[in-house]
């Protein structure tokens, strides 16, 4: 499984980055206003960190405005990945981007079947959002699992990418799913670490080292 970092702060993706554990980077309009920074600016800094890709979403909600907006973009860097809304008008978009030779990653999932379209249009990523819909009730769980069995009926190539992470068990149970990428919280990531045995362990050792005397430098 891949992990994207899920932030627009360029301070934690430096943090990150040099743990090997950065396959690339989710943004959204919510994340760049948290920022504070210009747009552009922020998915160019950001690019020259990372070499994977960096999801970059579109702000027009019909489909020329979307292309238009998506291939100033994709000038930004190689490596930008045009994120766009799951509207009828956001597939036609994926669908002339993904011709123009561009990624694209289609968020705000919430069905088997829009994720069924998604990849009909030649999504590169799905991203459906777990979180969200645990919040209604429902399992989003669920949704990872058929779109894992839909697209492996098929064959079709388009990733998926479990959004809206809000657990270290949303992680355990996106992988065991099949999902393709799971795009994390840099505080959610850095918890998978984190085991009480672990820490008991590593007590213990660094006691007993201790009371060698000895130094390894």
């Amino acid at each position: 499984m891949k992990f994207f970092i899920d932030t627009a702060e360029i301070d934690e993706i430096r943090a990150l980055a040099p743990s090997g554990l950065v396959d690339g980077v989710t943004t959204n309009p919510s994340l760049i206003a948290k920022s504070g920074r210009d747009f552009k600016e922020v998915v160019a800094e950001i690019c020259a960190v990372v070499e994977g890709p960096v999801s970059a979403e579109v702000t027009a909600i019909e489909s020329k405005a979307m292309i238009k907006e998506g291939r100033a973009l994709a000038k930004i860097a190689d490596n930008v990945c045009i994120k766009l809304p799951l509207t009828f008008d956001g597939l036609v978009a994926c669908r002339a981007l993904v011709d123009d030779g561009h990624q694209t990653n289609v968020t705000l999932c919430f069905s088997a079947n829009q994720a069924l379209l998604a990849a009909k249009a030649g999504a590169t990523y799905i991203s459906p959002f777990i979180g969200r819909l645990d919040d209604m009730g429902i399992d989003g769980m669920e949704l990872i699992e058929e779109i894992r069995t839909i697209y492996d009926n098929y064959m079709f190539e388009t990733q998926i990418l479990a959004a809206s992470i809000r657990t270290v068990n949303h992680v355990k149970l996106s992988a065991l799913a099949g999902a393709d990428v799971a795009t994390i919280p840099p505080a959610t990531l850095k918890t998978l670490t984190k085991h009480p045995l672990t820490d008991k362990g590593l007590e213990a050792f660094l006691k007993d080292w201790e009371k060698t005397g000895q130094s390894i430098l």
